[in-house]
């Protein structure tokens, strides 16, 4: 964990790729001091050519690593104040250079991929908010420094150093149940849905706090076993007969030293720390016995019984599957099943046909704590990915929700109701929301941007040029966002406002196959802007 981040050139991984579906070649390079990624593409592959336009040349200077390095890494660099992660990613146990996850295919250079405080206090020192503009912009550096540092889990230092030491940090172990294991599920806990509380943000939380105080997190019901995603080993952990018989005594220390590895361990070593794990519970008589300990039973017993000839348990008891979410990584299976077999599958099933979300606990069997708030975005977010039923259900949820008091001031809420209204053809109801989300949060670029499309559709283009413009200006990662007020614009007859709007689409994501085609037309006069330029 002390090597989850830092500065890009410590430890600096060279290589590269040529990605087939782009045709983009990546190189990463060390210039002797200052480290690079490289992009090129001499023509276009796998999409439209754009005419001289389909080639590709730039670079862009890494400012920090994310990542240990011995399962993945990925670099951040910085553009006008707004922070990215490069497209590509070190997959250690292969040893490659690969696309990042969900952009295997992509046929575009995918530059604009926003690195939030959500995701940097998982991997570094004292996460800093961003600015209301825009999840990935920062008044300064992302974060104060590079790795887990002991303030991550054991709290304030400040009477410590002051003490010289004598003042002791916080003991994790002396915290309720709920709150010492929020320190470790502050970023080991995902469930298929989260859904932060309204006023609360999760780079807030602080060690001793119970991270159920800052978030809900849901799972389909009809597999609320791990469904092999990446980071989801909690809940699959309250599915075992270990957890439920153990409760609240077993917990992630229980097998896991965060204080030390298993990484640089030789195999055998490895197989036999864990399986001292095991039988501190499955054969905890022997380590009562003269040379015996919890790190070192005897072989009594369950131990002496139960398959002798593999001292692997986990090879058994806790197999490795390949990650639903992440390229090149596996990950092991915290159900720990009597008998070993596949991780459940996702639902089958058209949309519309999964199971109910249900809320997780800390817990075995205990429901983790929720709002009819929660539970509508949760559907909400479900529903953006084609689930019919759970926009249903969400719309139900959130129209009683938008009832309760506070509910004026939640952004979230309104966007997503305006959303679900919008894809349900409530244009009217949907514009109402997008305007009271962006009554609560004049910043919230994507109810700016769907408005717009609202307005643009009733012809009112001065206010959706308007919309656009905010939420383009604030937030470049929203491309269509500017790429519509480019057109817009062009449309208006404002050609020079429209090439000012593709530069800075350019700028962002320079391989942006429409504002490429667009910005080389007008540039050569091909695309004429005006009210009349398609008789022309």
């Amino acid at each position: 964990m002390a090597r989850a981040s830092g500065p890009a050139s410590d430890g600096f991984l060279p290589g590269g790729l040529t990605h087939a579906p782009s045709g983009i070649t990546y190189k990463m390079v060390d210039e002797g001091g200052p480290v690079f990624l490289h992009f090129s593409r001499e023509t276009a592959v796998g999409r439209a050519a754009v005419g001289d336009e389909s080639s590709l040349n730039g670079e862009r200077e890494l400012r920090y690593f994310l990542g240990s390095g011995t399962r993945g890494r990925t670099y951040l660099f910085e553009q006008d104040g707004y922070w990215f992660e490069i497209p590509i990613n070190w997959y250690a146990k292969k040893r490659i250079w690969d696309m990042a996850p969900n952009y295997q295919q992509a046929q575009e250079m995918p530059l604009t991929l926003p690195v939030d405080p959500g995701c940097l206090r998982c991997h570094s020192s004292g996460a800093q908010p961003s600015l209301p503009e825009a999840r990935n912009k920062y008044a300064g550096a992302p974060f104060l420094a590079g790795g887990i540092a002991c303030v991550a889990c054991h709290g304030d230092a400040t009477a410590h150093l002051a003490s010289g030491g004598r003042a002791v940090m916080m003991k994790i172990g002396d915290l309720p149940h709920t709150r010492r294991d929020s320190i470790c599920l502050s970023c080991h806990l995902e469930g298929q849905e989260a859904v932060v509380h309204a006023g609360k943000r999760l780079v807030d939380f602080r060690p001793g706090d119970s991270i159920f105080d800052y978030a809900s997190f849901f799972v389909r019901q009809a597999s609320a076993d791990s469904d092999a995603r990446a980071t989801s080993q909690w809940e699959a952990l309250l599915q075992s007969g270990c957890k439920r018989g153990a409760g609240e005594k077993l917990t992630c220390t229980s097998c896991h030293d965060p204080h030390g590895s298993t990484i640089g361990m030789s195999a055998a070593d490895r197989v036999a720390f864990y399986r001292a794990k095991c039988l501190a519970c499955h054969d905890a008589g022997a380590a009562n016995l003269p040379g015996g300990s919890a790190s070192s039973p005897l072989r009594t017993g369950f131990a002496a019984t139960h398959h002798p000839e593999n001292p692997d348990c986990a090879s058994c008891h806790m197999p490795r599957a390949r990650a639903a979410d992440i390229a090149h990584e596996q990950v092991t299976d915290h159900r720990i099943p009597r008998i070993a077999s596949p991780a459940p599958a996702k639902p089958a099933g058209p949309a519309g046909m999964l199971g109910p979300l249900v809320a997780i606990g800390s817990e075995p069997g205990v429901a983790g704590p929720s709002t009819v708030r929660d539970l509508g975005l949760a559907y909400a977010f479900a529903a953006s990915r084609g689930d019919r039923q759970a926009g249903e259900r969400a719309i139900a949820l959130l129209t009683q929700a938008e009832t309760q008091p506070g509910a004026s001031a939640d952004a979230a809420l309104h966007e997503q109701l305006g959303f679900l209204n919008q894809m349900a053809g409530n244009k009217d109801a949907a514009a109402s929301e997008y305007a009271l989300a962006l009554a609560a949060d004049p910043h919230n670029s994507i109810a700016a941007g769907d408005l717009a499309l609202l307005k643009a559709g009733d012809r009112q283009y001065g206010e959706a040029v308007a919309l656009w413009e905010r939420a383009f200006t604030e937030d470049p990662v929203q491309l269509k966002a500017g790429m519509n007020l480019a057109i817009v614009e062009c449309g208006l007859g404002r050609r020079e406002a429209a090439l000012a709007t593709l530069q800075r689409i350019l700028t962002f994501s320079p391989d942006d196959a429409q504002a490429r085609e667009m910005f080389s037309g007008m540039r050569s006069g091909t695309r004429v802007c005006g009210p009349r330029a398609q008789e022309r």
